[in-house]
Formats: C-alpha cells, structure tokens, sequence
C-alpha cells in the first residue's frame, strides 16, 4: 500500500511538472511568435526615400562627365571596377593594334621609296600580305574604338537606369499572385489571378 501510494505521488509530480513545461513552451512560442509580428511590422514600416525627379539625369551626367562617377552617386561601388576594367580592355586593345598597324604602314612606305627590305621588321612578308595586315589591323582597331564608345554610352545608360530603379517602391504590400481555385459544383479548376493591396 505504502509502494502504492509512492508511484502515485510520483506520477502525480512528473505530470503536473510535465503540463507546467508545456505551459512554459507555449509562452516560449506565443514570445517568439510576437517578436517575429513586430520585425515585420518594423519592415512594413520602413520609410522611402521622398521621390527626387533629377536623381537619374544626375547620375547620367556624373558618367558622363567621368565613367564610374555616377555609379559612385548611386552607391554601387562594386559596378565602378567593372566599368574601368571594360574600358581599359578596349582602349589598350584599340592602342595595340593602331601601333601595329603604324608600323605595317610606315614599313609599306618604305619598301615603296626603295628602302633596303632586309633592314625592315617584316621582311618576310609580301607587299600584298603587308596590305591585308594593315586592313586587318585597322579594322580591329576601329572594332575596338566603337567598343570603347559603345562602354561609355552603356555607363551612362546604367547609371540613370540604376538611379531610376533605386527610387522605384518594391513594397510587400504590393502582391501580384496568380491563384488557382476549384468550383465546389464540377471539382474542376477553374484559374485567375488576384491583386491584394494590404494596410
């Protein structure tokens, strides 16, 4: 009797200490449920910059006057290496080939006036093979001009681009959801598309 009434006690206490832990995990969770309710409410509340009209064109004339510059004003800085790298590819490759093109054409030159062929850098090479040279060179290097020109028009585009989407409200209460219901009568789906706007 006296076994009897120990197990008894003892089933008694653990669960009464059993039903308290659960009660203190239901706070716990309640707690943490609350807490995440106010980040997004902290979130929804974040204010927007006033909207500024002259932003873009701003940035835009920043790039224009210096490549990078107006990536600078928008705060991308990690785009102003990208824009530099871009436009020193071109120019060194639009300066390697205009040098040796010079030279194709000044060695041309001088086997016209009856300069010794033997003294010359390219010796080896034909008149008629000295000519295609030249046009291929010159080709590249004018490829490689409108590259450069085609970069410092795409920086300026990028950067008003940037400066225009910088300012565009993306907003949670702003939801686009396609939605798909079935009728209650035929069980078939029938499909739209919903627009919510939340407060």
């Amino acid at each position: 009797m006296k076994s009897n009434l120990i197990y008894i006690t003892l089933i008694v206490f653990f669960s009464f200490h059993q039903i308290s832990a659960q009660e203190e995990d239901e706070g716990e969770e309640l707690k943490i449920v609350t807490e995440e309710v106010a980040v997004k409410k902290k979130k929804k509340e974040k204010k927007f910059k006033p909207y500024e009209p002259l932003a873009p064109a701003r940035a835009a004339f920043y790039s224009a006057i210096l490549p990078g510059l107006g990536q600078l004003n928008n705060g991308d800085y990690w785009k102003v290496p990208i824009v530099y790298a871009a436009l020193g590819t071109t120019i060194y490759f639009y300066s390697e080939n205009s040098r040796v093109y010079n030279r194709l054409r000044d060695v041309y030159k001088k086997r016209i006036s009856g300069v010794d062929a033997a003294d010359l850098d390219f010796s080896d090479f034909s008149d008629d093979q000295l000519i295609s040279l030249q046009t291929s060179f010159r080709k590249d290097r004018e490829g490689f001009l409108l590259g450069t020109v085609a970069i410092y028009l795409a920086n300026i585009i990028e950067a008003n681009v940037a400066a225009h989407l910088r300012q565009y409200n993306i907003s949670e209460d702003l939801t686009f959801k396609p939605k798909l219901n079935f009728n209650e009568f035929n069980a078939r789906p029938s499909y739209g598309v919903s627009l919510n706007y939340s407060f």
